[in-house]
């Protein structure tokens, strides 16, 4: 008799699946949701979850009140609507014999190695525990992710911290379809993506619905994240009934993503995806190809210009400049970006003369990722 390996889920539920356009939540959809995850943890899986919703929750609470633009009444509603959003989710798992926890994270937990790792172990934890967490962006706090796609790179982030076997990001479509079904009636559903030049094809489309502030182009770039990881990823219709349970057996449901061949470690998966870059680098083309096909460091004698202002230590962009600009890849700089305009162009041993106790190497190719 085979030993059943519990797998790992990671479930994104999005605004427009959660709550009407009004702010009022969807409560026979969210019990239905909450039923299935709750069926998968008590099979022995591992489930996290990351909800969206508390922005449109708090503003179900304010009378006469549309979605607003500005950051402050964002941050405002988000904390009307978190508690009463989770308290939700508290009681219908608790119904259905499992516990839930809160969890918010902001971009620096994200963004800083020792925070990122902090909470990955958390989420672990939680689950080590049968305890299924549910993640939110602090948005009281953290401005950025409000504007950064409903939640759908936390989502990918979530998935990656805790090397979930599969990504659901459910929403208020079907799926990927080849054009905007809205404005064109030949458009057809894709079930399964595994040629990724496909979607140079695709018009993916801008925002989604007046409650949500993601789209098609959010979750595509969440899927491309999640799939680099060895993650399998669906985008799926949230109120579809049955449609957690219907993915996790392996059913067709929305758009399938197959993972990516990758070998690419949990710290250069961090780089690339979770720390912002704070200024570039541009580089010769010497340099660009020892890079790009040789898997070298980048020497001071390879950079032609420094943008921006930045410290050691922190992640820069590394661009290449022949027939326009062109994004090579992503590395922690061992220089800040005062230094590396005074040591730029120079060989390592001019290097060391002017900064004795600099390092060899702008940028060590461990500490580096392609993203061309």
């Amino acid at each position: 008799m085979e030993t059943y390996v519990p797998k790992i889920y990671a479930v994104k539920i999005g605004s427009s699946t959660l709550t009407d356009e009004r702010g009022g939540v969807r409560d026979g959809v969210l019990a239905e949701l909450v039923d299935q995850i709750a069926a998968l943890a008590k099979a022995g899986d591992k489930v996290v979850m990351v909800s969206s919703g508390a922005i449109s929750c708090g503003l179900g609470l304010i009378p006469g009140k549309g979605r607003p633009t500005e950051t402050v009444e964002l941050q405002a509603a988000s904390a009307v609507g978190q508690g009463r959003l989770f308290h939700r989710y508290y009681r219908l798992f608790a119904d259905a014999g499992v516990t839930a926890a809160q969890v918010l994270l902001t971009s620096y937990d994200i963004e800083a190695r020792r925070q990122y790792l902090n909470a990955r172990n958390t989420l672990l934890k939680l689950l080590e525990w049968g305890i299924v967490p549910i993640i939110n962006e602090n948005d009281t706090t953290s401005p950025d992710e409000i504007r950064y796609g409903d939640n759908d790179f936390l989502a990918a982030q979530a998935a990656i911290l805790v090397k979930a076997d599969l990504l659901m990001l459910l929403t208020d479509t079907e799926g990927l379809y080849t054009n905007d079904p809205s404005a064109d009636t030949n458009a057809r559903l894709i079930d399964e993506i595994t040629d990724w030049s496909l979607l140079d094809e695709i018009e993916a489309g801008g925002a989604g619905t007046t409650i949500g502030s993601g789209g098609m182009k959010s979750k595509i770039i969440a899927a491309e994240m999640a799939t680099s990881a060895n993650i399998e990823v669906v985008v799926a219709k949230g109120d579809r009934p049955g449609v957690i349970t219907a993915i996790a057996a392996g059913e067709k449901a929305g758009t399938r993503f197959r993972p990516l061949k990758s070998s690419m470690s949990s710290f250069k998966l961090w780089l690339k995806y979770g720390r912002p870059s704070s200024g570039s680098i541009v580089v010769d083309e010497g340099a660009a190809t020892a890079i790009k096909r040789r898997g070298k460091s980048l020497l001071p004698a390879g950079v032609t210009r420094v943008e921006g202002h930045f410290a050691a230590g922190e992640a820069v962009d590394v661009l290449f400049r022949k027939d326009g600009r062109r994004l090579i890849g992503k590395g922690i700089s061992n220089f800040s970006s005062d230094e590396l305009r005074r040591i730029k162009g120079m060989q390592s041993r001019q290097v060391m003369k002017l900064l004795p106790h600099g390092e060899e190497e702008v940028i060590h190719r461990d500490y580096f990722v392609l993203t061309d």
